[in-house]
């Protein structure tokens, strides 16, 4: 199976942390004995939101010094959870980028001290690839290979994998993601952090005969390509904005009008480019991954497109969307199982800037 199994006769047991931008998290994940899938065995995790609240976005110092305070209390909380003694775990993968450099290099710091000490190999992982595999944990996972829309706060991108650490990028986006497409926007609609959340639940409430009279751009819809770009969306919701201000009509209705107009936009693009990725790869699987994977109109609209096409998606569990330390962990295991040789503890260095392909 690889070098740690066959040695310990068991499946490894890989300890994951995860400390790229605002949430600190630790989970402990296996593979089933029997069935020979990713197990969850145990999670913790603190997210900084109510801190950053009060600035409007993550101020990175003070990300920084939270993952300091929060990340042993969090692994005495994931070993407690999974019942499982420190001195078992067989390897421990950490989140090496991308991300903001200070909060990455304290996971970092941690995972390789921690090794050293307990003398265990670690596992340099790609946030992203993290993100990818994460479906992987969930009750009904995918089977290789299969198209990935990662969809956050930082990244769009379509990939081909077709197994682990062998991914192609297909598309992505060329400006703003289409988390900060969401952010952006509910900034400019008064709404507080984090943005995208917190529109969608505006635009639940929303007059739909109002919205269709809400003209939107879909950037690059029509392109021929795998491209996105957000960046045209969010200065035509500036313009809607302020036209809306200066007539005295920015009311509650219409703030939920156009917070549902511009979901509807974004997602029209995110779900005509998935569908495009998987007639251009021959593939009829598809992975959705990132904080935008939870959003709930973007799944039902896959989720339709895709039985048109007679094709499956999948998602992950709503509480793995979100930056963790399972996916973390998962990314580490698999890696291993795959082969990738683990390195020795000690010395370490961080990506804030890391394209997945080169994982």
């Amino acid at each position: 199976m690889n070098q740690l199994a066959s040695h310990t006769h068991k499946p490894p047991i890989v300890l994951g942390v995860e400390s790229s931008c605002d949430e600190t998290g630790v989970a402990l994940v296996t593979l089933d004995a029997v069935s020979g899938t990713p197990r969850l065995l145990g999670q913790a995790l603190h997210t900084q939101v109510a801190m950053h609240a009060a600035y409007g976005g993550v101020v990175p110092e003070l990300a920084s010094r939270d993952h300091i305070r929060r990340v042993v209390p969090l692994l005495r909380q994931t070993l407690a959870a999974a019942n499982v003694p420190l001195a078992d775990v067989d390897a421990i993968a950490y989140t090496a980028g991308p991300g903001l450099a200070g909060a990455l290099l304290v996971g970092s710091a941690f995972a390789e001290a921690l090794a050293f000490a307990l003398d265990k190999p670690v596992l340099p992982v790609h946030h992203l690839e993290g993100h990818l595999l994460s479906p992987l944990l969930a009750s009904q996972p995918p089977t290789f290979p299969f198209v990935a829309l990662l969809v956050s706060g930082g990244h769009t991108q379509l990939m081909r994998v077709t197994q682990v650490g062998d991914y192609e990028l297909l598309g992505e986006t060329l400006d703003d993601a289409a988390g900060e497409a969401f952010d952006k926007t509910a900034k400019l609609l008064g709404l507080g952090y984090p943005g995208g959340p917190a529109l969608s639940k505006l635009a639940e409430t929303a007059d739909r005969g109002l919205v269709a009279e809400i003209k939107l751009p879909r950037p690059m819809l029509h392109s021929g390509d795998l491209e996105f770009s957000f960046a045209g969306l969010k200065t035509a919701v500036l313009t809607k904005v302020k036209a809306a201000q200066a007539e005295g009509a920015l009311s509650d209705v219409m703030r939920a009008a156009l917070a549902a107009a511009v979901e509807q936009a974004i997602v029209d693009v995110l779900v005509a480019k998935s569908v495009q990725a998987l007639r251009q790869t021959g593939l009829s699987r598809l992975v959705v991954a990132g904080g935008v994977g939870a959003n709930r109109y973007l799944r039902q609209t896959l989720v339709t497109a895709c039985q048109r096409r007679k094709a499956e998606v999948y998602f992950p569990e709503l509480g793995l969307c979100t930056d963790n330390g399972a996916m973390i962990a998962l990314a580490g295991l698999l890696r291993l199982v795959a082969g990738t040789p683990a390195k020795t503890a000690g010395g370490f260095s961080v990506k804030p800037r890391w394209p997945l392909i080169d994982a």
